[in-house]
């Protein structure tokens, strides 16, 4: 059998006990956003182990970092990671013939990644991002693992309070996990809004009897108003006509990191003015953060999760691919 490899652990040793089967009941988790607490307690009774076939709670750090920051995943990984977690690396699995940064891979490519992660079909996968960050790039992880049709995934809220919690850490070098032919999925695309859609929502902006999709805009308002300039060189900032500024750190606790509950969510929705009866599409620079707020509306109740899509090219694209006479790119509030 195959093996990848992922790190080996010099702060805490792993049990080698043999496993003990439950069942699935006890192992389901309460909903998408779960706790340090719930996740601690869940990983005691399935720990991702190759010597139990049961279904397995896998953590995955999803650790990303803009290309203007120093800082990389795979760094901090390294140096603080909870025990047996494995690595998703955002910038390789991803559609590498694309000009665009991020854009979703192939269904082949994507099982060839959870197959050489050692994650199976029936896994339950908890995404999470490094303890700096507390919520930036697990979303879009656990989002991609849902539209390739990963039906048990959720997001870890977060790791940088399971750190201060003082539950389990390790750190160090690689370790080899047993490789587990992952079958190729079908992307949902009813969750994926593509270039051309967008460009139909934005040109009927105002329209009479348009539909009135909502564009929710998740970078920070100063690249929103093009005051600020993007991270990536030589690209225009500012906004689509009629999208809505909800920088993704405003979903999020100013201390902690983690999102706000879930009546504070709804408030910041209604008070920009979100119609939840319409539909929704969530962008931003690369389409990363954008699914911060996608999850967001979802932990909020906030719509009707089928009529919510996230933008895979978001900015990026859309900055490159407008034409000047049609005034698509707005300057300023």
């Amino acid at each position: 059998m195959a093996t990848t490899t992922i790190l080996r652990s010099t702060r805490v040793l792993l049990s080698r006990k043999p496993q003990i089967t439950f069942t699935q009941s006890r192992r389901n988790l309460s909903s998408y956003l779960v706790t340090p607490q719930e996740l601690s307690h869940a990983l005691k009774k399935s720990p991702p182990s190759p010597i139990n076939s049961d279904p397995r709670v896998i953590p995955l750090c999803a650790s990303w970092f803009l290309p203007n920051d120093e800082r990389k995943g795979i760094e901090q990984f390294r140096e603080t990671r909870i025990p047996r977690a494995r690595f998703f690396d955002l910038d390789k699995v991803i559609d590498k013939r694309s000009p665009y940064p991020h854009m979703l891979p192939s269904p082949q490519t994507f099982a060839e990644a959870m197959s050489s992660l050692g994650i199976r079909k029936e896994d339950t996968v908890v995404v999470y991002d490094s303890k700096d960050l507390g919520i930036f790039s697990a979303p879009r992880v656990g989002w991609m693992l849902k539209v390739f049709g990963h039906s048990k995934v959720h997001i870890l809220n977060n790791f940088k309070i399971w750190v201060a919690e003082g539950l389990p850490t390790e750190s160090g070098e690689l370790y080899s996990v047993e490789c587990n032919p992952y079958p190729i999925p079908k992307l949902d695309e009813s969750k994926v809004a593509t270039f051309e859609q967008v460009r139909e929502v934005v040109l009927d902006h105002n329209k009479e009897g348009a539909e009135g999709v909502q564009i929710l805009d998740a970078r920070p308002y100063g690249r929103f108003t093009g005051k600020d300039p993007e991270p990536r060189e030589g690209l225009s900032s500012g906004h689509m006509p009629g999208s809505i500024s909800i920088p993704f750190s405003a979903v999020l606790d100013p201390k902690t990191k983690a999102f706000l509950p879930k009546e504070e969510l709804k408030k910041l929705f209604e008070e920009k003015g979100v119609d939840p009866s319409k539909p929704i599409i969530s962008s931003c620079g690369t389409g990363v953060t954008a699914v911060v707020i996608d999850a967001a509306l979802e932990e909020a109740g906030y719509g009707s999760p089928e009529t919510r899509r996230v933008y895979d090219g978001s900015w990026t694209e859309w900055a490159q691919r407008v034409h000047p006479p049609e005034s698509l790119i707005v300057q300023g509030e």
